[in-house]
């Protein structure tokens, strides 16, 4: 297997999904919480905030793995991300979707380290 072009495109799928998830937050806020179980956007500039942090950690994302070849900005930032949504879900009532980003932040991460271990050792 090319683990290197497996990596390439892991990459490139997570940073998409950052990036499409900070365009919802930025351009449809209302709808994005809706759809992730809130009844309320307010106020919408933590929403804008959310929705620019997650344009610049795919950018962090794609220009750490262009310029030096690794993910330990991705790991990192979908470990903390993971820890942050579980705990936040454990300690208030939270929707679906707390739970849902979290396993889907931990699994990629753990995606993520997993194939950069075979396409740095292959």
């Amino acid at each position: 297997m090319d683990w290197k072009r497996l990596e390439r495109w892991l990459v490139t799928l997570i940073a998409l999904h950052s990036l499409a998830v900070g365009a919802g937050l930025l351009l449809a806020p209302e709808w994005a919480v809706r759809f992730g179980g809130w009844e309320r956007a307010e106020p919408l500039f933590f929403l804008w905030q959310a929705g620019v942090f997650h344009v610049v950690v795919a950018t962090g994302y794609l220009l750490e793995y262009r310029r030096q070849g690794t993910v330990a900005f991705l790991v990192a930032t979908k470990a903390m991300a993971t820890v942050f949504l579980f705990g936040a879900a454990l300690l208030s009532r939270q929707p679906w979707i707390v739970w849902f980003s979290g396993l889907g932040d931990g699994a990629m991460g753990l995606c993520a380290c997993l194939v950069h271990r075979r396409a740095t050792s292959a």
